[in-house]
């Protein structure tokens, strides 16, 4: 075999037997849910004027809308305040759950529904941190994104495979969401584009269908076929999420791409002063005296305007060199925290921040992980030390009391 058909040979074996970047997939998948959970808490008050019936853009203009460009939302199966609160309560469930790993293959799919369902509602509402969110919720379903710092994991580790393929509250989460879709699908009310048409199961219904479907065969699988057809869904599975983490890395680059090429025909950022003008904005000033010391500055406006343009062109050209696309990824992380604080726009920041996360080197993500375990099992040292003895519960794999002894700690005052 020559060395370019071994090359390839290697390069499909790990594409297919391996879920690559499984902390840059845990990354993305706990930055995009809890930016989108947080989101929805700080929107709490006012979620009726955002997507709600209580805002400027009607149910009836919605309607008219999303039936002229096929949107998904399932706020347009009625307009009854109950029901809005009902997918307002569930998206932020979906994302919080999804945040901690719990049953995320389900949850992914619920945290899509619910991102969908209220950016399609109200279009005209949303920034680019919205539209960044829109399209990582549905790259999220496909991806293996729960390997690591998950409560599915954890699952994983301390019980067996056998025991795990039993998972009767996945059997029951699975079915009170088949029967949700089923009763969905009865009453008409899926979503599909083509609902008269010669194929009504086209559309979001063989979406919503087939990824529920493929719930139960990865079940039966596991339970009881774990040969050649468990090894046929982890190679499915595998091509499936190594797809989406590269449409994802594309996703990004072509998002810096686009916006430095764009920046750079704009005759502000061609004279430096781009910046110069959203730090007089009302809208874009939360800190007014630190908007006007920066606006003062005209080197400083223009080293930042010119800066920003020269990152995004050339950051998809630095990923062919590892330590230059480092140095520039921490610049960008640290200017979208800038973003953050002094044009006042936190999710917008947040969310690509995440995005670029998925760049960051798994050395430096697991020292971060190793580093976070060290904090927690220290503050759980903490804790049980100021719990009195009779509270306190055994550490992992210290020797518990002998049968001798246990009678006289119980009889112990």
């Amino acid at each position: 075999m020559s060395g370019l058909a071994r090359t390839l040979a290697k390069g499909v074996h790990r594409v297919t037997a391996t879920a690559l970047g499984p902390y840059q997939s845990a990354v993305v998948r706990i930055g995009f849910a809890g930016t989108w959970l947080l989101f929805l808490l700080r929107e709490f008050p006012v979620r009726h004027e955002l997507y709600g019936p209580g805002g400027p853009w009607s149910f009836d203009l919605a309607q008219r809308l999303i039936s002229d460009n096929g949107a998904f939302t399932v706020l347009m199966w009625s307009d009854a305040r109950l029901w809005f609160e009902f997918v307002y309560a569930l998206s932020m469930v979906a994302a919080a759950l999804l945040m901690l790993g719990w049953r995320t293959r389900s949850m992914s799919v619920l945290f899509m529904i619910g991102v969908l369902s209220l950016q399609n509602r109200s279009v005209f509402v949303g920034d680019g941190g919205d539209n960044v969110i829109h399209l990582m919720a549905l790259y999220l379903v496909l991806t293996r994104c729960a390997q690591v710092w998950s409560l599915d994991a954890r699952r994983a580790r301390r019980h067996p495979e056998s025991r795990e393929a039993r998972d009767p509250a996945g059997i029951v989460l699975w079915v009170v969401l088949g029967l949700g879709l089923a009763a969905a699908q009865l009453l008409g009310r899926t979503g599909l584009t083509w609902t008269d048409g010669p194929l009504p199961w086209v559309g979001w219904s063989a979406v919503l269908w087939g990824l529920w479907l493929v719930q139960a065969a990865w079940w039966a699988v596991k339970r009881y076929a774990p040969g050649e057809p468990r090894v046929l869904l982890d190679v499915l599975a595998n091509l499936a999420h190594n797809a989406a983490l590269l449409v994802i890395m594309v996703e990004v680059c072509l998002i810096y791409a686009t916006a430095g090429w764009y920046k750079i025909q704009g005759s502000r950022w061609q004279d430096g002063t781009a910046l110069h003008y959203p730090l007089h904005l009302d809208y874009f000033t939360p800190w007014t005296g630190l908007s006007e010391l920066m606006a003062a500055n005209g080197t400083m406006v223009m080293a930042v305007s010119y800066g920003t343009v020269i990152v995004q062109v050339a950051f998809p050209f630095t990923l062919f060199n590892r330590r230059v696309k480092n140095v520039l990824l921490a610049g960008m992380m640290l200017e979208h925290a800038a973003i953050a604080v002094i044009l006042g726009l936190p999710f917008f920041s947040l969310a690509m921040i995440t995005a670029d996360s998925v760049f960051l080197p798994t050395g430096f993500l697991r020292r971060v992980g190793d580093l976070a375990n060290r904090t927690r099992r220290g503050l759980r040292s903490r804790l049980r030390r100021r719990l009195p003895a009779s509270l306190r519960r055994p550490v992992p794999g210290q020797r518990g009391p002998s049968e001798d002894e246990e009678p006289v700690r119980l009889m112990a005052p």
